[in-house]
């Protein structure tokens, strides 16, 4: 993916992480999943569309309450990974294709979600087809979920990043998301969480990153490895929890 938007033009993909995305970043709370459920999203018979699916977090998360589901993303390598965790769950169909490439038919869904990922889209082709496809009554959902900055380990590592890939925008291009709206009468929301994590996991969770194995060659991923793992051991105890919060983001059609 080549967005000159987004970290000074730098490519990334996130097929590069698939393994360890689907290990490690499988870190969302039910907290999360009981929202969405509130808001509709994933109601037994419902149609939902997942945008940039990944490893089919989402879907995968909310799949037990009966939602006819279709996830798509852009990476093979994401979506057999998905395909992988989602073996026995019979309710989700997954599709490679990118966001802008989706053709479902008008009024096909009563959910699309978009989760960690609505900033990498082109809006010009996404917004339009996002109303075409939706229900009169549907929903459209983003969310976006980040370490919160003041704790220390978030600090520490985030300046490894960039020490070493100095193009990394971090959450730039989210923030500028969450303050762009292109449907009308937002709601929003945000819930305040804390994730456990022990410092393998912690790496893993860093090491999958855009500003890390999804655009860094194999020398920097090295060094990061290296370096950040080190750090760890020297300062952080091998169980902590780091502060998050989630933003939700949610209009109706």
């Amino acid at each position: 993916m080549d967005k000159i938007s987004i970290d000074n033009g730098k490519y990334f993909d996130f097929g590069k992480t698939s393994k360890a995305y689907a290990k490690y970043r499988d870190i969302y709370p039910e907290e999360l999943f009981n929202k969405l459920y509130e808001l509709g999203i994933g109601v037994k018979g419902s149609n939902w569309l997942d945008l940039g699916t990944g490893t089919g977090v989402l879907p995968r998360s909310m799949a037990k309450y009966g939602a006819n589901i279709i996830a798509t993303d852009i990476a093979k390598s994401q979506i057999d990974e998905a395909i992988v965790l989602s073996k026995r769950l019979d309710n989700i169909r997954y599709e490679v294709k990118s966001a802008e490439d989706i053709d479902y038919p008008e009024n096909t869904f009563d959910a699309i979600t978009a989760c960690q990922c609505f900033w990498y889209f082109d809006p010009n082709i996404i917004v339009p087809k996002i109303k075409s496809m939706l229900k009169e009554g549907g929903i459209f959902l983003k969310v976006y979920m980040s370490y919160m900055k003041e704790d220390s380990i978030t600090f520490d590592s985030n300046n490894l990043v960039k020490k070493i890939n100095d193009s990394w925008a971090g959450a730039s291009p989210s923030l500028k998301d969450l303050r762009t709206h292109y449907f009308d009468n937002p709601h929003m929301d945000t819930l305040v969480v804390d994730l456990p994590f022990t410092r393998e996991t912690w790496h893993g969770r860093m090491m999958s990153s855009r500003g890390v194995m999804a655009s860094m060659n194999e020398e920097q991923i090295l060094q990061f490895d290296k370096e950040h793992m080190s750090m760890l051991k020297e300062k952080y105890p091998e169980e902590f929890t780091v502060k998050h919060k989630i933003f939700l983001t949610w209009y109706y059609m």
